[in-house]
C-alpha cells in the first residue's frame, strides 16, 4: 500500500506539471513548497526550476509587498499572515541550496543574498523540530558554507557590534613576537621565567593596558573622563559583566588584586568588546608574566587564572578563525593544586603565530579540524560488554559491543512544577501518571509549547520527552539510584528497546547523608565503618539488581562528594578516595561487564584521586568553568590519573536577570553549551589538537527545576549565587535544555530554548 500511495502521488505530480501555466499557478503555494522539497530531494532542477517559476509569477508581488510591511520578524500570532511571503523565499531557498549542492557557487551564492535582501523577515517551518527557522540566517550560513568558514564555529555570547569599542589604543602589532623583546628562561619548568631585555618595545607593540604598557592609561583622555564621572566607582568585582566596556577596562587596571587576576579580567574585557587579539595580547601576558597566580573561587576553592587564560585563548582562535591563529605548546600544571601553601607551578607558554597564505587556504578547503591516527589498542580497562580502550596515541574511547561510543548525555529528572523533595513532594518520574491514562506523564506525554502561549493547539503534538530527547541527539541519561525514587527496570527496558538510550546509573555515596544511615547535620563519615557498610550494602543492591540490564552503560559513584555538604569528604579526602576504591572493587567483583566512574566536583583533591583510585575506571566530574570550556581539565586528568575523563554535569542558565532580556539570555545559554560540547568533543579521540581523553559529557539539565530556590510554585528569578555565566549568576532555576513555561501546564509543556536546536545540529551532524 505505501509504494503503490508513492507511485500515486508521483503521477499526480507529473500530471500537474504537465498543466498549463495559467492552471498551475492557481496551486496553493505551500503545495508549491511541499514540491519544491520534492524536486530537490531528487536533485531535479529542471523542475525545480519550473516550480520557483510558478510560485514567483502567481506570489511574487505580493510576497515582496508583505515583506516591505516588516521591519523584524511578525509575532507567531501572526506569522499566518505572512504564508506566501514565506513561502516563495522558502522556495527560493531551496533552488539556492540545490544550486550550490551541485557546485554552482557563484549562482548559489547571489540567490542566496537576493532572498537575504529582499526577504530578510521570512521564515520556514520545519515538522521535524516543530518550529521555524530564519530563512535570511540560513542563507547566510550557507554563504559561509562556501566561502569555507565553519558553521560550527561558536557564536560568542558578545557579539562584536558592528562598531567596535576602542577601549584602549591598539599595539605596534597584531601577534606579538616576544623572543624580540626578551627571553624565556626554563620553559617547561618550575622555575620558568620571562626576562624582558627591551620594555619599551614590547609595551609599544602590545598596547595600552597590556602588562608592562600601565602607565599611558593613566595619561587616557577617556579615563580622565570617566574617574570624573563616577564612572569607576564601586569593587572591580562589579564590573566584570557591566555593559560600559571601557570603565570595567579602567577599573581593572588599577584594582588592588594580583596582575594575574587584572590581566585576566582585562583580556575578559577586551573579549566582550570584540577586541580579540588585544584579549589574547593579555592572556598571553599572563602566562608569561604570571602563570603562578593564585586566586579564590565563592566557593572558596583555588583558581588558577594562567591555565584559565591558556583555554580562553585556544577557545578563541577556534570561535574566530578569521583571526588566522595558530597556538601550540601552551601547558600549564600545577601540583599539589589542593594546597596553596605547597603548589608548584610547571609552565610552557607555547607560541602564537599568524597562519600563512598556503595554511589559510589548507585549512579552509579541508573544512573540519586536524585529525590523527589512534594507533593499535595497548590497554583495557574492563573486558565486558562496555569497557574503555586506550591506544598508542595515548587516546582513549569507550567502547560499547566493541564499537565507539561518545557520551552526548542529559541529566534527566522532570520535577514537576510545584514538587520538591525539601517538602517530601517529589513524586517519582518514572511512575508519575497524572491524567491517569496509563501513560509515564513527562516522558510518554510531554509536548513542545511552540506557540508560546502555554495552551497545546493542533500542530502541537504529544511525543514525550523520550522522543524529544532521541530527535535533539542524545545516546545517556544519567539517572540517580534513590531509596525514594529507584529506577524503574519495566520503564528503562522499554525506554532503552524503544529510544536506544544507555543509562549512567548514580549512586550518591553519602552525599546529603543518603545511603550511609547519618543523619544530615551528623553527615557521612567515610572513616567510619558502620557508614561504610551502610553505604556498600546500598551500592550492591543497586549493582545486583541491574548489572544484567542491556541499558546499563556504567555505575558512577558520587555527586561531588569532595565539596562536602552532610558528608566530610572535604574534610577527609584520603578515607573518602579510599573508600571510593574498595566500592569500585566489590561493584566489579559481581559484575565485570561495566566500568565504574567517579562524579567528582571539578578536579579538587584529583591528585588523591589518582594516588587512591585505581580500580575506578574513568574520572567524571560536574565542571562549570565558563563558556570557553573546561581549561586544563583534561590535561591534569591525563597527567595526575591518566585515565579516560568525561564531564557528568555541565551548563548554563536561560535568564541573565536585568543584563540581558529574554531572547540574549537563550543566546547566551546555547553559547555556552556550544563552546562546553566543542571542548569535549576536541579533546576527545582522533583530534589532533586535543588531549584525547574526553569520552563525552552530560549535559545538566533537561528541564527547568522550579523548586532549586525553594519556592517550588514559582519560577524564581533572584541572582541566587555567583558563577562563571554570562550574566554572573547561576539562577538555578533557569538551567532546562527547555522551560515549563508559566508552570500552568507542568508536568506536559515544553518550552523550547534555542540551546535544543543548537544541539540538534551539533549531536546529529
Amino acid at each position: 500500500m505505501k509504494q503503490s500511495g508513492l507511485w500515486k502521488a508521483g503521477i499526480f505530480f507529473v500530471a500537474v506539471l504537465l498543466l498549463p501555466a495559467a492552471y498551475a499557478q492557481t496551486r496553493d503555494s505551500s503545495e508549491i513548497v511541499r514540491l519544491s522539497w520534492e524536486a530537490s530531494k531528487d536533485s531535479d532542477i529542471k523542475t525545480l526550476s519550473q516550480l520557483v517559476d510558478e510560485i514567483m509569477s502567481g506570489y511574487g508581488d505580493k510576497a515582496k509587498a508583505l515583506s516591505a510591511q516588516l521591519t523584524n520578524f511578525p509575532p507567531r500570532a501572526n506569522i499566518g499572515d505572512y504564508k506566501v511571503m514565506n513561502d516563495v523565499a522558502t522556495s527560493l531557498f531551496i533552488k539556492a541550496e540545490a544550486l550550490m549542492h551541485q557546485g554552482k557557487n557563484d549562482d548559489a551564492t547571489a540567490q542566496f543574498k537576493s532572498i537575504i535582501a529582499q526577504y530578510p523577515w521570512a521564515q520556514s517551518f520545519d515538522p521535524s523540530r516543530g518550529g521555524y527557522w530564519s530563512i535570511a540566517e540560513k542563507s547566510q550560513d550557507s554563504i559561509a558554507i562556501m566561502q569555507g568558514k565553519n558553521p560550527l564555529a561558536v557564536t560568542h555570547l558578545k557579539k562584536a557590534p558592528k562598531t567596535i569599542p576602542v577601549l584602549a589604543i591598539p599595539g605596534t602589532e597584531e601577534v606579538v613576537d616576544w623572543t624580540k623583546y626578551g627571553n624565556f628562561l626554563n620553559v617547561g619548568t618550575r622555575d620558568f621565567h620571562y626576562e624582558i631585555t627591551d620594555q619599551a618595545g614590547l609595551a609599544a607593540a602590545l598596547g595600552e593596558g597590556i602588562y608592562p604598557n600601565i602607565a599611558d592609561v593613566y595619561k587616557d583622555h577617556g579615563y580622565r573622563v570617566a574617574l570624573k564621572a563616577g564612572r569607576l566607582h564601586g569593587s572591580q568585582w562589579d564590573f566584570v559583566n557591566t555593559t560600559d566596556l571601557q570603565a570595567a577596562f579602567f577599573k581593572w587596571i588599577s584594582a588592588p588584586e594580583s596582575w594575574g587576576v587584572r590581566l585576566f579580567y582585562i583580556g575578559d574585557t577586551f573579549e566582550k568588546a570584540g577586541m580579540y587579539a588585544e584579549a589574547i595580547k593579555a592572556y598571553y601576558s599572563l602566562i608569561v608574566n604570571y602563570p603562578s597566580t593564585i586566586a579564590w573561587t565563592y566557593w572558596q576553592t583555588p583558581w588558577y587564572p594562567a591555565q584559565a587564560a591558556v583555554a580562553k585563548i585556544k577557545y578563541l582562535i577556534r570561535i574566530h578563525p578569521e583571526l588566522n591563529l595558530e597556538y601550540t605548546g601552551g601547558k600549564i600544571r600545577i601540583y599539589n593544586s589542593d594546597d596553596p601553601n605547597k603548589y608548584v607551578t610547571v609552565t610552557s607558554p607555547g607560541v602564537i603565530r599568524k597562519l600563512n597564505v598556503w595554511e589559510i587556504a589548507q585549512r579552509n578547503l579541508k573544512f573540519k579540524p586536524k585529525m590523527m591516527p589512534l594507533g593499535d589498542p595497548v590497554f583495557y580497562s574492563g573486558q565486558g560488554q562496555v569497557r574503555f580502550v586506550k591506544y598508542s596515541s595515548g587516546h582513549w574511547q569507550l567502547l560499547v559491543d566493541d564499537k565507539p561510543f561518545l557520551i552526548k548525555g542529559m541529566s534527566y529528572m522532570p520535577t514537576r512544577v510545584g514538587q520538591s523533595p525539601d517538602d517530601g513532594t517529589m513524586v517519582d518520574w518514572m511512575q508519575e501518571d497524572d491524567n491517569h491514562d496509563g501513560k509515564i506523564s513527562a516522558p510518554d506525554e510531554a509536548w513542545m509549547d511552540i506557540h508560546g502561549d502555554n495552551k497545546r493547539h493542533a500542530d502541537e503534538p504529544v511525543v514525550g520527552d523520550l522522543q524529544l530527547m532521541k530527535d535533539m541527539g542524545v545516546n545517556t541519561l544519567r539517572i540517580y539510584y534513590q531509596t525514594y525514587m529507584k529506577a524503574d527496570k519495566p520503564f528503562l527496558e522499554r525506554m532503552y528497546k524503544e529510544y536506544g538510550f544507555k543509562v549512567a546509573l548514580s549512586n550518591f555515596l553519602g552525599k546529603y547523608a543518603i545511603g550511609s544511615g547519618a543523619s544530615w547535620s551528623q553527615g557521612t563519615d567515610y572513616s567510619n565503618p558502620v557508614h561504610q557498610k551502610n553505604m556498600m550494602d546500598y551500592v550492591r543492591e543497586m549493582v545486583m539488581e541491574f548489572k544484567d540490564e542491556p541499558y546499563i552503560l556504567m555505575w558512577v559513584l558520587g555527586n561531588e562528594n569532595n565539596y562536602g555538604v552532610a558528608s566530610n569528604a572535604d574534610k577527609n579526602p584520603d578515607a573518602y578516595y579510599k573508600f571510593v576504591n574498595e566500592v569500585a572493587k566489590m561493584i566489579k567483583s559481581i559484575d565485570p561487564n561495566h566500568p565504574v566512574a567517579i562524579c567528582n566536583g571539578d578536579n579538587l583533591f584529583l591528585e588523591k584521586f589518582g594516588k587512591y583510585d585505581p580500580d575506578v575506571d574513568a574520572y567524571g566530574a560536574n565542571v562549570y568553568r565558563g563558556d570557553y570550556g573546561f581549561g586544563s581539565f583534561w590535561d591534569d586528568v591525563a597527567e595526575f590519573s591518566g585515565k579516560p575523563a568525561f564531564i557528568t554535569e555541565y551548563g548554563a542558565p536561560a535568564f541573565g536577570g536585568a543584563s540581558m532580556d529574554y531572547a540574549q539570555a537563550q543566546q547566551a545559554q546555547s553559547d555556552y553549551h556550544k563552546g562546553n560540547w566543542l571542548d569535549i568533543l576536541y579533546n576527545s579521540a582522533g583530534y589532533a589538537d586535543g588531549v584525547g581523553n574526553s569520552v563525552g559529557g552530560m549535559a545538566f539539565e533537561w528541564l527547568d527545576e522550579w523548586w532549586k530556590d525553594y519556592s517550588p510554585a514559582v519560577h524564581d528569578t533572584k541572582a541566587d549565587v555567583i558563577g562563571p555565566f554570562p550574566a554572573g549568576y547561576y539562577f538555578e532555576e533557569w538551567f532546562g535544555i527547555l522551560g515549563q513555561g508559566d508552570g500552568s501546564q507542568s508536568p506536559y509543556l515544553r518550552e523550547p530554548r534555542k540551546v535544543y536546536y543548537t544541539y540538534k545540529q551539533l549531536w546529529n551532524s
